[in-house]
């Protein structure tokens, strides 16, 4: 029977279910064990599972991502949290130069089923460094998958996915969201990693956002006069680009909407392939609503800085008056 549940009930329902079916399930990081995790995402697991298979790791994130490296090679199935995705580049040499590469490596010898799970992105008046979008340089690192949900059912379904994967998974998780907002959870329901989400269809404008920025694209869509397609992609990275050129081609117009800066955000790839596949059905330019290119600011300016409803709606307008 579904259940409700916020974004971060979901993440431990999905950790939870995992290690019940799978004893090879292990799941670790800062302060995960007796403390819950940061957030609280694993609260609870330790007292069912035990020491051994939920556990707090040292505060060294290349160590976290090193070892889980080492278990997974022995058959294991590590989920490792970072406190916060920019903790999360002390771990990226690991990710990159080891996880992603080994299954190529090996000539196919050896998997890697490794989760790494981050908070990310901000808007919860938190220090700078603890409020950073990174899902563009995971996506540069072939052989892993980057997913991120931005609802409790896609959370609690594409965690369990990515924990079942043979390869390795950086699962990016919207915290200004997390307790946001509860839905009804099937804890029955799969979801492909590799497929979007269509939120709404529509007819004149295509609003592709991610994490904790759908919400902000469903309100915005509801501000103007136009019925606008709205497509979650929930994983960056391999994305599901046939969904969007598909849409693109049907309304003639296209907006995106993310929260990391916008040079080199990953809306810039998105941008270059709805060019190369829909360039001849395009009534518009591509539009982008993203943060400014510069680095996160102190709390006190956090509401100047993140993309909101209104510069969506504004982004919309550009393009559907252009």
């Amino acid at each position: 029977m579904p259940e409700k549940m916020n974004i971060i009930e979901a993440v431990n329902a999905a950790l939870e279910d995992e290690m019940e079916e799978d004893e090879k399930v292990i799941a670790y990081g800062e302060d995960v064990g007796e403390d819950g995790g940061v957030f609280r995402a694993t609260e609870g697991l330790q007292e069912k599972f035990g020491e051994k298979r939920c556990f707090s790791s040292p505060l060294a994130e290349s160590g976290i991502a090193g070892t889980a490296i080492g278990m997974s090679l022995y058959g294991f199935r590590p989920v490792v949290e970072m406190q916060f995705s920019g903790f999360s580049y002390l771990a990226f040499y690991q990710m990159k130069e080891h996880a992603s590469r080994m299954r190529i490596r090996s000539r196919g010898d050896y998997e890697v089923p490794l989760t790494m799970r981050a908070p990310y992105g901000g808007g919860i008046s938190a220090l700078e460094h603890h409020q950073e979008s990174p899902e563009a340089f995971y996506s540069h690192a072939q052989g892993m998958h980057v997913v991120i949900p931005s609802t409790p059912q896609d959370t609690y379904s594409l965690l369990r996915k990515s924990i079942q994967m043979d390869d390795p998974v950086v699962f990016l998780e919207p915290k200004k969201t997390y307790r946001a907002f509860k839905e009804e959870v099937d804890r029955d329901k799969e979801v492909e990693l590799e497929a979007s989400r269509v939120i709404q269809e529509g007819s004149d404008v295509t609003l592709i956002a991610w994490g904790a920025m759908v919400p902000v694209a469903e309100d915005a869509a509801e501000e103007v006069d136009a019925d606008v397609e709205i497509i979650d992609p929930r994983t960056i990275y391999p994305m599901d680009f046939e969904t969007i050129t598909e849409s693109v081609k049907k309304t003639g117009r296209a907006m995106i909407l993310h929260e990391a800066p916008k040079s080199g955000g990953f809306g810039a790839e998105i941008s270059s392939r709805i060019q190369e596949n829909a360039i001849l059905n395009m009534e518009a330019p591509v539009e982008r609503v993203a943060a400014p290119d510069v680095p996160y600011p102190l709390y006190t300016l956090e509401d100047f800085y993140m993309p909101n409803k209104k510069r969506a709606v504004k982004g919309l307008e550009r393009v559907l008056e252009f």
